[in-house]
């Protein structure tokens, strides 16, 4: 529900109904994560999406009858041999969607409205909703903050509420959006619940130090993906917001300064594009020790073999330079900035992911990864591997 807040909000604001089919699990090749939703208003205009298009039908149905009896169900879509092109996922994975009435007088409104105003104000925020369980509690939900804090109830025992609410947290201070299992009494025995506890955090950082016109394009693609875009370089007549119209600042200081100063996160990118000694080294002395999700540098070859020997003098360890991605990108033989610039974003997005980079042709794993359970939680995993050390030769800088 919260990666439509904004078109959410907007219903919420003029006082209209809707209803929100929400993914709550998948399993096999299912095209959407848990937390992906389509909603339906009172006039039937549809936003948002579960599966892409394979089920979208049958859900805006759901979505239409719940809107006039008020009930949240929960559906399983799958493979059909009888109905495969009409409702069935022809990918041949299973979705379970939940189904949820946001009605004038309903209960729950203010607490999905706190939710949806936080996260379209790039606030940290939780929600969570009961998705197996107890008729009567299917659908209660609570909006839970990164102090702890949290409005609505999943019932009528303050306990389970701070359960709720705790686990919420834990997810939410990953950045996660899964499902958690906690018992109904509040426990964690006893009979089961399940929730949806879908996170909402600021978008992720990527920061391009070097204002070049490589970087003008991976800002652009940057933003394109979602991130919070940074470009930072020392040199004022070239770190310009002409230059990098697309970029959310321009920032005029010595990378390294800039990046001892700025906020950090584990989801923090950051491309060190200037392949100039007297920006790169200092810089990546303090990058490769930070515990930022990716560090790539570009560079020639012959540029990368001469920044490992000087960083390596500079006293950074083996361990350190194995995080760094150097020469930067995936191997699609890009030559244009914007080339560049996708080879770039695709590294990332496979680190990330845990991808391997190949072509699906050529690979016989699932194309989309399944949820991992951790700590008895089922959630979207997002690993952050530590790069292997490069097998490197004297040919030109590839991407």
């Amino acid at each position: 529900m919260l990666d439509i807040a904004r078109e959410l909000c907007q219903l919420l604001e003029q006082g209209r109904d809707f209803a929100v089919a929400s993914v709550v699990a998948v399993s096999g090749s299912a095209p959407r994560a848990p937390g992906a939703a389509l909603a339906v208003d009172s006039d039937g205009t549809a936003v948002g999406s579960v599966s892409g298009g394979c089920v979208e039908g049958a859900v805006y149905d759901l979505c239409q009858q719940a809107l006039q009896d008020g009930e949240t169900v929960l559906q399983q879509f799958g493979y059909s041999d009888e109905d495969a092109f009409a409702v069935g996922l022809t990918c041949g994975g299973v979705i379970d969607i939940m189904v949820t009435p946001v009605r004038a007088g309903d209960p729950d409104r203010d607490v999905f409205a706190a939710a949806l105003l936080a996260a379209r104000s790039q606030e940290t925020v939780a929600l969570a909703r009961v998705v197996d369980g107890p008729a009567e509690r299917l659908g209660r939900a609570l909006t839970v903050h990164s102090d702890g804090s949290y409005e609505g109830t999943l019932g009528d025992q303050p306990q389970l509420d701070r359960t709720a609410a705790a686990r919420a947290r834990a997810m939410l201070e990953l950045g996660r959006t899964g499902t958690v299992v906690i018992g109904e009494e509040g426990s964690y025995c006893g009979r089961p619940l399940t929730l949806l506890v879908e996170s909402s955090v600021p978008a992720p950082r990527l920061i391009v130090f070097g204002a070049i016109d490589f970087a003008a394009a991976l800002v652009r693609l940057g933003k394109f993906l979602g991130y919070h875009v940074t470009v930072c370089d020392a040199r004022p007549v070239f770190a310009t917001q002409a230059r990098f119209p697309d970029a959310d600042e321009v920032v005029v200081d010595w990378p390294h300064r800039y990046l001892a100063a700025t906020r950090l996160d584990n989801r923090t990118v950051l491309c060190v594009l200037t392949h100039d000694a007297k920006f790169d080294i200092p810089l990546l002395q303090r990058a490769l020790k930070l515990p930022v999700a990716y560090v790539g540098a570009m560079g020639s070859r012959r540029t990368h073999d001469d920044r490992i020997q000087r960083l390596r003098a500079a006293g950074v360890t083996d361990h350190e330079l194995a995080r760094l991605r150097s020469p930067i990108g995936l191997d699609l033989g890009a030559g244009t900035p914007e080339e560049t610039a996708l080879s770039i974003v695709a590294e990332i997005v496979a680190d990330r992911q845990g991808g391997s980079g190949l072509p699906l042709a050529s690979t016989r794993t699932p194309i989309h990864h399944d949820t991992a359970s951790l700590s008895g939680c089922a959630v979207r995993e997002q690993p952050m591997p530590t790069a292997a050390p490069r097998l490197l030769d004297d040919s030109a800088s590839v991407r």
